[in-house]
């Protein structure tokens, strides 16, 4: 009995035509990019200076927090809210590095910063309070009681501010803890000792309150968290800030995508000539438009391999040489696409010689790619040229914001003659108090819109289209936000007040 042959099995690969989506997903990040950008904008606005509100605080702070922009708030209104709580900071005094030597009591004043309730209106004991420990090392030749304490201004030990030890007791512990203690100067730390202490050092620590909320700043604008990199105490989220991320986040993202379709359009657009130059030769040896694209499938073609192998395969199911073109030309898109493919349709229905028409379309594309190169060559000394004024501008406006503005506001931050106003006096020219912020605001907007209106024309003049434009400003505004977060917003200029200090500026004294 003869065997049955196995039946082979066919496999057909179904390449159907797919509808573009290049389209639809620029309009996905646009809308996702336009909404993210206006929701950076309205942050900035609301924290700006533009909706500060009567009680001195900005739009945003009054919203979250439910404030009412009438009424000044107060330090328990702050409290309740998280983003305008006054965390402690932690003043240090430690004089192990020039400790106390050969003395049986000796004593030290220091001032105990902190908010003054009398001063705010309120009641001293609804203040936060500021929490207060120190520790003590004694040491002597021989064992002594000693007394470490730590008296109010009137020199009377605080309450708890005592701690009484023997300078040899192993299980001795010098240590003294105040709950709460209050602003005020000329408080004092005494060491009283029975024997000659041969060496006395010791550790002061507090938590200090300046009223200030964390993300805050002393003009109740917003500056949020610290962040510390390399050394560098930065505010990322400081409300200036989303003035830059509203405009690049609103089109760079767009402009980044449609840019790298363009050029995925253009390494197509280069080698079509070549295409259209192959293709005219197996034409000329005579093959037919079948067998030459189905050969040319195999070829390299970079950008354009996908597009050839699917004419490829559409030839291959029967489909008009054609009408193959016509949908190559409308996947590709372009205008140089469509008029070569035009041209070579009309020969082929025309029954002309075929091969002169693909030499002839090709040497054209050839011609127009090569002018389009030439535009480019030549225009980019002229980008190079706008992207160096707005460096050269950039640096300025850095310098300025870094150097002079501090130099002039420190120059001027007490009054010159007496007066109330303050002042420098340069020859007839009086120099008024200035406030930094304000002029780093003013530098910060300048440079953004600079980056907008130089980064457009780098763009138009670079391929005239608008998304390359925003490409470039995006760039520029990135580099301002760097440069100004690295190097212009430091604490002093955004109006962070600086720490004061435990460490008194008058020696010791015997008590």
């Amino acid at each position: 009995m003869a065997r049955k042959k196995k039946k082979e099995k066919i496999t057909v690969v179904l390449d159907l035509p797919k509808d573009d989506s290049t389209l639809t997903k620029l309009y996905v990040i646009l809308t996702i990019s336009i909404f993210l950008g206006l929701t950076s904008f309205g942050f900035w606005v609301t924290n700006s200076h533009f909706t500060t509100a009567a009680n001195g605080q900005p739009l945003f702070v009054n919203t979250i927090c439910g404030q009412d922009p009438m009424i000044i708030p107060t330090i328990e209104s702050n409290s309740s809210c998280p983003i305008l709580e006054d965390t402690p900071d932690q003043l240090v005094w430690d004089n192990s590095e020039e400790p106390w030597m050969d003395f049986r009591s000796l004593g030290q004043m220091f001032d105990v910063p902190g908010l003054n309730g009398s001063d705010l209106g309120m009641d001293p004991g609804t203040l936060p309070p500021q929490t207060f420990s120190a520790t003590c090392s004694v040491e002597t030749s021989v064992p002594s009681l000693y007394k470490f304490e730590i008296r109010d201004p009137a020199n009377k030990p605080l309450p708890g501010g005592t701690h009484t030890g023997n300078s040899q007791d192993p299980n001795d512990k010098c240590e003294i803890n105040i709950e709460a203690i209050q602003k005020g100067e000329m408080y004092s730390v005494v060491i009283i000792s029975d024997e000659t202490v041969d060496e006395a050092s010791f550790r002061i620590t507090m938590d200090y309150y300046d009223g200030v909320p964390e993300y805050m700043n002393n003009k109740s604008l917003w500056i949020g968290p610290e962040v510390e990199l390399g050394g560098m105490s930065l505010r990322p989220t400081i409300f200036l800030n989303f003035f830059g991320f509203g405009f690049f986040i609103a089109f760079w993202p767009a402009s980044f995508y449609w840019d790298r379709v363009k050029e995925k359009v253009n390494r197509m657009e280069e080698k079509f000539p070549d295409f259209l130059r192959d293709l005219a030769e197996y034409w000329k040896g005579g093959l037919s438009m079948t067998v030459a694209v189905q050969t040319l499938a195999r070829s390299e073609y970079g950008a354009l391999n996908k597009e050839v192998k699917q004419m490829s395969v559409q030839l291959s199911w029967g489909v008009a040489f054609s009408d193959v073109i016509e949908m190559f030309a409308e996947r590709v898109g372009t205008p140089l696409v469509k008029r070569a493919i035009s041209l070579i349709s009309e020969a082929n229905r025309a029954g002309g010689k075929i091969s002169d028409i693909l030499v002839t379309a090709a040497n054209d594309s050839r011609e127009i790619k090569f002018l389009e190169g030439e535009r480019k060559r030549s225009i980019a000394s002229y980008i190079s040229v706008i992207w160096t004024s707005y460096g050269v501008f950039l640096g300025v406006i850095v310098v300025l914001a870094k150097v002079f503005i501090p130099a002039i506001a420190g120059s001027n931050s007490e009054p010159s003659d007496g007066g109330d106003g303050g002042g420098q006096q340069l020859g007839n020219m009086v120099i008024r108090n200035i406030e930094p912020l304000f002029f780093l605001t003013i530098f910060y907007y300048g440079v953004t819109m600079q980056a907008l209106g130089n980064g457009l024309m780098a763009g138009l003049m670079a391929t005239g289209r608008f998304t390359s434009g925003m490409k470039h400003s995006g760039l520029m505004i990135l580099l301002a936000i760097l440069c100004f977060n690295f190097i212009a917003f430091t604490p002093d200029l955004i109006g962070v007040t600086d720490l004061p200090s435990l460490v008194p500026n008058s020696g010791t004294f015997k008590p």
